[in-house]
């Protein structure tokens, strides 16, 4: 289900591109290069479809990448650190003599 949703993501991604690339922009665009589609359709029809198609396509994707975090493979036998981590080695059986004099006074 994962790998389907990421090549789904992929396609929409790539057709997204596309359909920004051919909106026209103040500079013109490549819009304005298919003459023919705006004499069809009229130029703001062509631009409503193109605009619609972008918001269409962006929510797709976002959509998609939300599904993809939900159905991401997890490894479910990985410990963390902290379970995972080995335990200090034992102090030695035998405690230290004991002495009755008080500890020594830091130097100064």
């Amino acid at each position: 289900m994962y790998s389907v949703i990421v090549i789904l993501a992929v396609i929409v991604a790539i057709l997204l591109a596309f359909i920004v690339l051919i909106q026209e922009s103040k500079g013109g665009g490549l819009a304005s290069n298919f003459a023919a589609s705006n004499q069809i359709m009229g130029v703001r029809k062509t631009t409503d479809v193109v605009e619609k198609a972008t918001w269409i396509f962006a929510i797709v994707l976002v959509v998609l990448a939300v599904a993809s975090s939900f159905f991401a493979p997890r490894q479910a036998d990985v410990d963390s650190v902290v379970t995972s981590a080995k335990p200090a080695a034992s102090a030695p059986a035998t405690p230290a003599p004991a002495t009755g004099a008080a500890p020594a006074a830091p130097a100064q």
